[in-house]
């Protein structure tokens, strides 16, 4: 344990236990890299990488139910910072939105009184980032302003909606689930309600499909083929609805229009355009259901969580059948449906009454690791780690082997370069595109296998009751040595030692083995426990009293032998001095024990009265005593130096006395010094006794006060002496001006009276049934109460001084609290906790430092040498914010810290490295997508004789599917050829066999659409039509007279309102680009811009594009940073650096323009000069504004003509400095 500085202020903390079953879904991993969760009615946010509780927020009256990060998919400045803000609501439909670092509530909101179902902070950036949609019961959505706390709109449906998942890729699209089935909205805008009530489809449950009886005997494949349609628009008979098990729908973020709907026993994976079941993962008969699933978007995989708290990772398996050798008979149609494999599983946790996992929460930046939190308050954090297997040992399951990515930081590395595979998802596993055996030959690809670790365990109090104890008060003897330790006793009968200047667990110690009922310290290292088991028959009870030392753990059994059936011990009373010790028992006489020796120096007689209370007094004569040995001392070295000269009779007496005295405590090391106790007896009457050495005397005795009930507790303090009885009485003695006041409390029963620590302080703590109060002794005054069910909704059970102004209150609801004289619940500032180890999270900096940061991490090398020292930096801020930042540079791991000092890690990886670690979404998606197409085409520029081979490391290193329309044409297509694959094997009805049939003959693939559009039946209405569709997909020829009789015919449909049909007719005759063209005019861009990468030339591709970013850069649709992406995509740099600059986003704008020269993407002229000048400028304005001086020097110089003036004004100030 760290020592610390004398001035100990302890921060008012909450010390957590076991979760409320309200709880459950409450927890949430923002892109700020904490985890948030529900205990009770507190959240508590936990940093991931240290398993620190950073803070608990303290507000809501009832449990909380849903807690969700604000998203950070927004360009950071000044203007807009590094901010944790979180919303977080309870059971009474309270919703808070927070300010984490503070502690302070942003603002409050409360529709209706039932608990909210779901809630998600909208993800679409270029709105405004304050929207906050909720699910208030029965069955409204309703659209909140989260700074304001004002709504902007409600809308109702018709069924109980239990929860909702945005489109990724869509922001318009929003699937409700609800009690009967899903309900489909695709005109979500926060600006108004949905008009429409959405289109609803009904799940007939899998299990009522009678197919399933047979899943275990013909494994899950064919009873896939066999549950043909799930999804239906009619309502299922009455007998085959069982009750909507469906515990979860999300849309897979890795691909679009991909939705996964969880069951217990399984999860399916449907293809939206189809409505249609493409994969299932059943677990087999024998297996542990499922809780909980999330979907990646950075590969296509699934962290599952069972319900024996196992988080299991599945990944998608690739097309590419390369495992088959060739002489085994090949699969007769491989691409059956979308297989996950499982790649890797974590130990699962012992499941009890009352452990049980609650809920799974995933790392959204890295996709790497996952925490459990456990119904006892455990937080487990699980990490994944990659290993490189050998070629040769193949594993020999069925799953394909996955391959470690080519690329790391989005740029392609080879294989000396440095790199940390494990920093998150996409670069520990490549794409699992189809890499074939010539490839798997030039061996750049290598296997990998996941496994998890755990890397962070976080664990909570047991559960209720306790005892509490804090050990004595600082004083200016002990302060060398003093640490802030409070002993918890549990009924488990261990003992918990807790550090409350950190708040963490320091030791626990099994001490008894039934529930302890109390703790006494009898030095700063040692304390003495009590338990009692529960009675027998005869009310009798083997009692446990053990003596603890601290350091070592070692504990001796006080009462030596004594303990069985015998009455229980009522209470334990440790004198001033820590010499002598009283246990008082239930129906038997006290006992007062020597501390120092463990003897027994009395045990009173049986005619002595029972105590209901006891206290030792503060006096004593430990100082005559010392000042008499100091005499006796003296005395003797005269005797011996004057022998001759006579010794007055009361001296040798005295000396005599004293050196009988001296031999005992050479024997103890210390003086028996006389202390004195009162106690009351059942009839109310106050007895006074004295213990000195071995001897104890009855000295005094005074009658009960008439007003008083049976007294039950006594405190005493200097002058002062208290006595609390049944009925909720105080008596207030004054024993130097022997006059006593009483005052009715009116709170019933006094169970506890403390007197606060420190010299002169008459703070007196009193616990009662029903909570809590402060008193000051002196002006017999109440200085704050608490009081369970009015304002606070925990019962307390135990109370104790943490320091000589705080106290420490334990509660049923599992806590303990450590608050100030005020008694009121409080959140603290993160800034000014104490942390153990520091923790990496800019956003707890001020806006100014964090960005400073930024820049300061992102502009390597200063002053031509790679540092992450940044006190040598020419950083005029105060030291204290140099230091913050510089305890945040030391808290980076060292594999990080390496990445940023290797002068091999290019200026591209370190933007995604710095976007990675800030958790900065926009930043991420913007710079993964600029180094992907920055470095494929300067790869692209010499490429005339080596075309092939630049071409193959484009099809090893595509962009991410989850980009979908930002990826490149020929991987584009070959999705979606794939998709379409897939659709046609999983077709079962006419309705999904002419979707099919439409979406191949927009593909192109005009031979397979003959074939489906000949399989429809004659009975069906729609035979002659599609018989002659046939026949005109067949016969379609390049004739001029045909060509232009059908693009006639395809505007006419499209003028009449028929888009679709029309749109089919034009890409029969090559005339795409016309068919994108009447789609953009009708308003369906996606569909256009789906059809140009699918059908058109880059060139034309290019130009529907550049129409689509027009639109979305228009005010009305304002989705200018989606624009950005697509300009990227197309290679379209000056463009883009002229958009980011004109948006005012200068430290992007600036980076990017560096990452362009450093590829010499851009064209050199006068036009681009002055771009870049003018972005370089803006830059180094932005950090002369962070204060960031260096930075701002080092872009005002390469601005040119434009940053002269600035460089001067930059440069100035140093200057005046020397003249003076």
């Amino acid at each position: 344990m760290q020592r610390f500085t004398v001035n100990i202020k302890l921060p008012a903390r909450t010390l957590t236990g076991a979760l409320s079953a309200p709880n459950r879904g409450a927890a949430d991993w923002g892109w700020q890299g904490l985890i948030a969760y529900g205990c009770h009615s507190l959240v508590l946010i936990v940093d991931a990488n240290t398993a620190q509780t950073l803070q608990v927020l303290e507000r809501h009256k009832a449990s909380v139910v849903k807690v969700k990060w604000a998203k950070e998919n927004y360009h950071h400045n000044i203007g807009s910072p590094y901010s944790l803000r979180l919303a977080s609501a309870d059971v009474t439909g309270k919703i808070i939105v927070w300010d984490v670092a503070t502690g302070t509530a942003r603002c409050e909101i409360q529709e209706h009184a039932k608990p909210i179902q779901d809630m998600q902070w909208l993800w679409n950036q270029d709105a405004s980032r304050d929207l906050l949609l909720a699910v208030h019961p029965p069955n409204y959505i309703v659209l909140w302003n989260a700074d304001t706390g004002t709504k902007l709109w409600k809308k109702s449906y018709a069924e109980n909606i239990l929860s909702f998942s945005f489109d990724p890729f869509d922001p318009s699209h929003l699937a409700l689930l609800t009690s009967e089935g899903i309900v489909f909205i695709s005109d979500f805008s926060p600006s108004k309600a949905p008009a429409s009530s959405g289109k609803k489809v009904y799940i007939s449950s899998p299990h009522s499909s009678p197919s399933h009886k047979l899943a275990a005997a013909t494994g899950a494949k064919k009873a896939l083929d066999k549950v043909k349609i799930l999804i239906s628009n009619e309502k299922p008979s009455a007998e085959s609805v069982t009750l909507n098990d469906c515990l979860q729908l999300s849309y897979l973020p890795s691909k679009r229009n991909y939705m996964l709907l969880l069951y217990p026993r399984e999860i399916l994976i449907l293809d939206l355009e189809v409505n249609q079941t493409v994969g299932v993962i059943a677990i087999e008969r024998t297996g542990v259901p499922f809780l909980q699933v999330i979907p990646c978007f950075q590969r296509d995989g699934l962290f599952c969580l069972h319900e024996n708290g196992c988080i299991t990772l599945r990944v998608r398996r690739s097309n590419c059948s390369i495992t088959g050798t060739p002489n085994e008979e090949p699969d007769p149609d491989p691409v059956q449906e979308l297989i996950y494999d499982l790649r890797s599983q974590c130990d699962a946790i012992r499941v009890t009454k009352t452990v049980r996992p609650f809920s799974m929460v995933c790392c959204p930046v890295n996709e790497n690791s996952a925490a459990l939190i456990v119904s006892d308050g455990r937080v487990m954090i699980w990490e994944l780690k990659s290993s490189i297997s050998g070629r040769n040992v193949r594993n020999s399951s069925s799953a394909s082997p996955l391959y470690s990515p080519v690329s790391f930081c989005g740029i392609p590395v080879g294989a000396f370069q440095n790199k940390l595979p494990d920093l998150s998802l996409d670069n520990m596993i490549g794409q699992g595109t189809n890499a074939g055996e010539e490839q798997l030959k030039s061996s750049f690809l290598q296997e990998v296998h996941l496994k998890f670790l755990l890397t962070g365990l976080l664990s909570g109090l047991p559960l209720p009751p306790f005892a509490i104890r804090m050990c004595p008060p600082l004083t200016t003897r002990n302060i060398k040595q003093y640490e802030p330790i409070l002993a918890v006793g549990t009924s488990n009968g261990s003992v918990l030692v807790f550090h409350l200047t950190s708040g963490l667990l320091h030791k626990e110690l099994s001490i008894h083995s039934c529930e302890v009922k109390g703790i006494e310290w009898i030095s700063l290292t040692g304390f003495i426990s009590f338990a009692t088991s529960t009675p027998n028959n005869l009310g009798l009870v083997r009692n446990e009293l053990q003596l603890v030392d601290l350091p070592t753990g070692r504990s001796i059994a006080f009462r030596g032998e004594r303990g069985n059936d015998e009455p229980a011990i009522e209470m334990i009373k440790v004198s001033h001095l820590k010499q002598y010790l009283a246990v008082v028992f239930k129906d038997k006489p006290l006992e007062i024990w020597d501390v120092r020796t463990c003897t027994l120096l009395r045990e009173m007689s049986k005619n002595f009265p029972t105590a209901t209370a006891l206290e030792w007094s503060p006096s004593h004569n430990l100082k005559s005593l010392r000042k008499k040995q100091l005499a006796a001392r003296e005395a003797m070295a005269r005797q011996t130096v004057a022998s001759d000269t006579e010794v007055s009779s009361v001296e040798s007496s005295v000396i005599s006395l004293l050196q009988e005295a001296e031999s005992k405590s050479e024997l103890s090391q210390n003086i028996s010094a006389r202390e004195h106790f009162v106690f009351t007896g059942a009839d109310g009457q106050v007895y006074h006794l004295t213990v000195e050495g071995n001897s104890v005397k009855d000295s005094a005795r005074i009658p009960p006060d008439g007003s008083m009930g049976s007294i039950t507790c006594i405190a005493w303090k200097g002058d002062i002496l208290v006595l609390g009885d049944v009925d909720g009485n105080l008596n207030f003695w004054d024993l130097k001006a022997r006059v006593s006041r009483g005052i009715p409390t009116h709170r019933s029963w006094v169970k506890k009276i403390r007197f606060a620590p420190g010299k002169g302080n008459q703070k007196l703590l009193a616990m009662y049934n029903d909570g809590a109060e402060i008193w000051d002794s002196k002006e017999v005054q109440m200085v704050s109460s608490l009081r369970s069910g009015r304002n606070v909704n925990f019962r307390i059970l135990d109370v104790d001084w943490c320091t000589s102004d705080k106290v420490v209150l334990a509660s049923d609801d599992g806590c303990i609290r450590v608050l100030d004289l005020s008694m009121k619940p409080s959140c603290f500032r993160m800034d000014e906790q104490d942390l153990i180890e520091p923790a990496w999270c800019p956003y707890l900096l001020v806006p100014r430092a964090s960005l400073a940061l930024k820049a300061f991490l992102l502009h390597q090398p200063w002053n031509e040498k790679y540092s992450l020292d940044i006190m040598n930096i020419d950083y005029p801020e105060n030291e204290n914010i140099k230091n913050l930042l510089q305890e945040q540079l030391n808290s980076l791991s060292n594999d990080i810290k390496k990445l940023f000092l290797d002068p091999d890690f290019t200026f591209l990886q370190r933007c995604l490295l710095v976007a990675r670690l800030y958790g900065d979404e926009s930043e991420l998606h913007f710079w993964t997508i600029a180094a992907h197409y920055l470095h494929s085409l300067s790869q692209e520029k010499p490429a005339k004789p080596t075309d092939a081979a630049i071409l193959q490391e484009q099809l090893v290193n595509p962009l991410d599917i989850c980009y979908d329309i930002l990826c490149e044409n020929y991987y584009f297509q070959k999705f979606q050829l794939e998709r379409v694959n897939l659709q046609e094997v999983k077709r079962s009805t006419y309705d999904h066999t002419r979707k099919c049939a439409d979406q191949l003959l927009l593909l192109g693939q005009t031979d397979r659409a003959v074939q489906l559009l000949l399989e429809t039946s004659s009975e069906n209405a729609h035979y002659y039509c599609d018989s002659l569709k046939a026949c005109l997909v067949t016969t379609v020829t390049s004739s001029g007279p045909s060509q232009s009789t059908i693009k006639l015919v395809a505007t006419n449909m499209i003028a009449n309102g028929k888009l679709a049909e029309g749109v089919q007719l034009l890409c029969l005759i090559d005339k795409a680009a016309d068919a994108c063209r009447y789609l953009q005019t009708y308003g369906e861009w996606n569909r256009a811009a789906w059809l140009a990468k699918v059908r058109l030339n880059s060139e034309e591709c290019a130009d529907v594009l550049k129409r689509w970013v027009d639109h979305l850069c228009s005010p009305q649709v304002n989705q200018k940073s989606k624009a950005i992406l697509v300009l990227l995509s197309l290679g379209c740099f000056t463009k883009v650096a002229e958009m980011l600059h004109s948006m005012r986003y200068f430290d992007r704008a600036a980076l990017f323009v560096e990452a362009c020269l450093n590829y010499g993407a851009f064209e050199v002229n006068d036009d681009t000069n002055k771009l870049i000048h003018a972005v370089y400028a803006d830059y180094a304005r932005s950090l002369k504004l962070l204060g960031f001086k260096q930075g701002a020097i080092l872009f005002a110089s390469k601005a040119g003509e434009t940053g002269k003036e600035l460089l001067t004004e930059l440069k100035q100030p140093k200057e005046e400095v020397i003249q003076e």
